[in-house]
């Protein structure tokens, strides 16, 4: 095996690099620079986030890592904060073909996920789109022309005592759903571009693509 240790830290090297940061002190954002061009990936652990904040100073926008992994217990509550925001929503690709079981694995982890401070969680396969609504008001914007035109409103969490939407061809006017009252399959949007539901427990929304993903 023919190794080049320092070919990375050159301007001119050839070399990609996955980047980790750790959390032990950085003193040179110019060589951080030069190896973040080069990153395929870029990986900040636990307190390496706090590091490279630091660090980064003024141009801390210009570089925000791939993930930051580990427990998180050493990483500063406003850093893991910082970069959060930075992200305005999640989409995970698959989850929701094949076996019916993992299916419901995927639905199931997606519940534990969002939360009222994450940003918005989107499961995409094929055809297929799911995000979960919380106990609220939500405005859905759809008129990207991508929309296939079916929907569905699914409890998944027992009842939803009072559901109200707008913008479907059936709409619910505070009714209930639950398995066994009622389910809102087969649904299809009005063609408004907008859908508005208000909900007070946790609700599935899943529509149709035109295009596979």
């Amino acid at each position: 095996m023919d190794i080049e240790p320092l070919n990375c830290l050159l301007p001119q090297g050839k070399d990609k690099v996955a980047l980790m940061i750790l959390n032990q002190p950085l003193s040179s954002m110019e060589c951080i620079k030069i190896l973040w061009q080069k990153a395929v990936i870029k990986v900040c652990v636990d307190g390496g986030a706090n590091r490279l904040h630091d660090l980064a100073g003024s141009e801390r926008e210009r570089f925000i890592p791939d993930f930051i992994s580990g427990d998180l217990d050493s990483a500063f509550p406003t850093v893991l904060e910082f970069y959060k925001n930075k992200v305005d929503i999640i989409l995970a690709v698959g989850g929701l073909g094949g076996r019916f079981d993992q299916i419901m694995a995927s639905i199931e982890t997606l519940c534990h996920m969002q939360t009222a401070d994450a940003p918005p969680i989107i499961v995409i396969q094929q055809n297929s789109l799911a995000c979960l609504l919380l106990p609220g008001s939500h405005t859905l914007s759809v008129n990207t022309g991508i929309e296939k035109g079916w929907c569905g409103l699914i409890p998944i969490d027992g009842s939803c005592d009072h559901v109200t939407t707008s913008g479907l061809k059936w709409n619910l006017v505070d009714q209930r759903l639950q398995f066994g009252v009622l389910v809102s399959t087969s649904n299809t949007l009005d063609g408004s571009g907008i859908v508005h539901v208000t909900t007070d427990a946790p609700l599935l929304w899943t529509m149709g693509l035109k295009n596979a993903v």
